[in-house]
């Protein structure tokens, strides 16, 4: 049983593809909104960056410069911001507030509320959990 070709070429593909499912899944895997981060933040928007089309479901986000600081914060699916009829630019000064956290070696914001001039949009509630819909 263990000496036929076929058989172990089965177990190795198998053994493969269930270790780079489960890489792919750690890699993936999508940061929790920390409350204990919580915090305010103002700055301008260097840079507005939205999921190719046709995923429209993925995550959209802002580059924003904050005195001598850049980070990005994560704002909701791009189909949500189009539900709300929001127009980010270049420029646009915005108050947000959001939890800081980690992904990889990088620091990221997950918006929970941002003002832009009178909008204020609430992508989260007060525990950090999305108010949009992912089954659109």
């Amino acid at each position: 049983m263990g000496s036929n070709p076929v058989y172990f070429r089965t177990l190795l593909l198998t053994f493969f593809t269930v270790l780079m499912g489960s890489a792919f899944s750690t890699a993936q895997a999508a940061p929790k909104y920390d409350t204990a981060t919580e915090a305010k933040f103002k700055g301008t928007i260097e840079e507005l960056k939205l999921p190719p089309k046709g995923k429209d479901q993925e995550i959209a986000y802002l580059t924003i410069k904050s005195g001598t600081d850049t980070f990005d914060i994560y704002l909701c699916p791009k189909s949500f911001i189009d539900d709300m009829g929001v127009i980010f630019a270049k420029g646009d000064e915005v108050a947000f507030t959001g939890s800081k956290v980690k992904q990889g070696d990088s620091d990221m914001v997950l918006t929970r509320e941002l003002v832009k001039g009178t909008d204020t949009l609430v992508l989260r509630d007060n525990k950090g959990n999305p108010v949009w819909n992912w089954k659109r």
